[in-house]
């Protein structure tokens, strides 16, 4: 719920942004009517909003494929490193039997 107004109030305080960009602009346009100015504000601001939104999809699209890519190496390194632990405990196991049974063995 937080998240939605969060990102209603982003997305409003964008259009506000946009408008006030594209008036900005109209207004070093003195030749331009008020109803053709307001044309050129309401396209600007539709144009300027597709263009965020496809930004915004397209980064969130490349964070789900960055994070499908951290997901396999850690899937990985901790396969890895738990291969590496179970040799390294497999190691420890076989000396320490070898030097109980040569201990065994002296002790006789």
């Amino acid at each position: 719920m937080v998240d939605e107004v969060e990102g209603y109030l982003l997305a409003r305080a964008h259009h506000a942004r946009a408008r006030r960009e594209a008036e900005a602009f109209c207004s070093h346009l003195p030749w331009l009517t008020a109803a053709q100015a307001e044309d050129v504000t309401h396209h600007y601001v539709r144009e300027r909003t597709q263009l965020t939104r496809r930004m915004l999809l397209d980064t969130a699209e490349r964070a789900a494929e960055l994070r499908q890519e951290y997901e396999t190496r850690y899937a990985d390194l901790r396969r890895t490193l738990l291969k590496r632990h179970a040799a390294c405990a497999c190691a420890v196991v076989a000396c320490a039997g070898g030097t109980s049974a040569l201990v065994c063995l002296l002790g006789r």
